[in-house]
């Protein structure tokens, strides 16, 4: 019975994100317009785990450690959620430094 039920919430939630992302518009993207939906949730997911993380080593009083996390997940959340303009900085500094 268990299986059952988890089959159907997957289900109902897999029918749920394609009918919106369906509903955005131009029905023949359906998978763009998924992988633009959940790349939108992913970013959200990221940010806010990001927050709760930075507060629990800011309440623990772990500055140090806190610098380090921030520069890490900015890092990493520009080569993520940017990449082409991640890309074109580096490119912009790479002819900057070699003319």
């Amino acid at each position: 019975m268990r299986k059952l039920m988890t089959g159907a919430a997957v289900t109902a939630c897999a029918w749920s994100v394609a009918a919106s992302a369906y509903a955005q518009g131009d029905g023949e993207k359906v998978g763009e317009n998924i992988g633009n939906l959940l790349g939108g949730w992913a970013q959200s997911l990221y940010v806010g785990i990001a927050a709760v993380v930075a507060l629990m080593f800011l309440l623990n009083r772990r500055f140090a450690d806190l610098a380090v996390f921030m520069v890490a997940a900015l890092i990493v959340g520009g080569f993520v959620m940017a990449p082409n303009d991640v890309a074109g900085t580096v490119q912009d500094i790479w002819k900057t430094i070699t003319g």
